[in-house]
């Protein structure tokens, strides 16, 4: 009997078509904040694996000119604000009626008032904390919630259904201050509440919706090149030199290495992991 089942389960993994289980042909895949700096790129990858791409969002580039970018390359673009919380769940389940339910909802936006800048512990108004934790925080938690729910009772010819939000290695641990000495950064406590709350927002959903084959997990990247929100177009150099000193393979991520993750969490490869946070940060955390 033994070696029959040995045998049986040696056929599967022989058997096992990988590039079909990493393939995105037939999924419907919803990506909000779709055209920022993470979620554009997304968008791309999960499209050129087959999936059926549905960006949302309200801050149109003007590099693209108009819409018929999107159409010409088979990207469908839907406008949508996350940031207003009296229209949103109406706005949201008018899209979802309309287009149907996601076989894969990713959460790429980045929601924040103008002031994001000044959310420093010495420097922040409560007015501010509550407007960036109303759009951002509860924006992202309600609408995952209102996407677990439609796909709880949406029958697809894909039964694996995945939900991924997009956190920071600052939802896991404390910001480094020595990363900011001798810049205009400083540290935010707005961010890490946010950030926080959906490291274990994916926890506490992956352990309700799992009895739905849905899978909840967060993508957690380290520092990206690209602008710091709030105060510049890139980086500065001491900032990225004082980073480079704790991280073991001395670099900056790319929008790409998370899109990557994005392209494993939403495939049926990752089909048994949920309510995990996958750290993207050239091993900045484990020193």
């Amino acid at each position: 009997m033994k070696k029959k089942i040995d045998k049986l389960v040696t056929d599967k993994i022989i058997n096992m078509n990988y590039l079909k289980k990493i393939s995105l042909k037939r999924k419907k895949i919803f990506i909000l904040g779709g055209l920022g700096l993470i979620g554009e790129e997304t968008s791309k990858a999960l499209h050129q694996l087959g999936g059926k791409i549905y960006v949302l969002d309200n801050n149109f580039p003007k590099k693209y000119k108009n819409k018929r970018y999107f159409k010409k390359n088979g990207i469908n673009f839907i406008n949508f604000d996350c940031s207003n919380l009296s229209t949103l769940e109406k706005n949201f389940k008018i899209i979802l009626s309309q287009y149907g339910c996601p076989d894969v909802f990713i959460n790429c936006s980045y929601p924040r008032s103008d002031d994001w800048a000044q959310n420093s512990f010495k420097e922040i108004k409560l007015i501010s904390l509550r407007k960036n934790i109303e759009s951002n925080l509860i924006s992202q938690s309600w609408l995952a919630k209102i996407v677990a729910e439609k796909m709880a009772k949406y029958k697809s010819k894909n039964s694996d259904k995945s939900i991924i939000f997009v956190g920071s290695i600052y939802g896991l641990l404390g910001q480094d201050l020595s990363l900011y000495k001798n810049t205009k950064m400083r540290e935010n406590m707005t961010y890490s509440i946010i950030k926080g709350g959906i490291t274990n927002l994916t926890r506490q959903m992956a352990s309700f919706y799992g009895k739905y084959n849905i899978r909840v997990n967060t993508l957690a990247p380290g520092t990206i090149i690209g602008p710091v929100a709030g105060l510049a177009a890139k980086q500065s150099k001491i900032f990225v030199n004082n980073y480079l000193k704790k991280n073991p393979i001395k670099k900056l991520g790319k929008p790409s290495d998370v899109a990557g993750a994005a392209i494993f969490l939403s495939s049926e490869i990752s089909s048994y992991i949920t309510g995990s946070t996958i750290v993207i940060d050239g091993g900045w955390t484990i020193i």
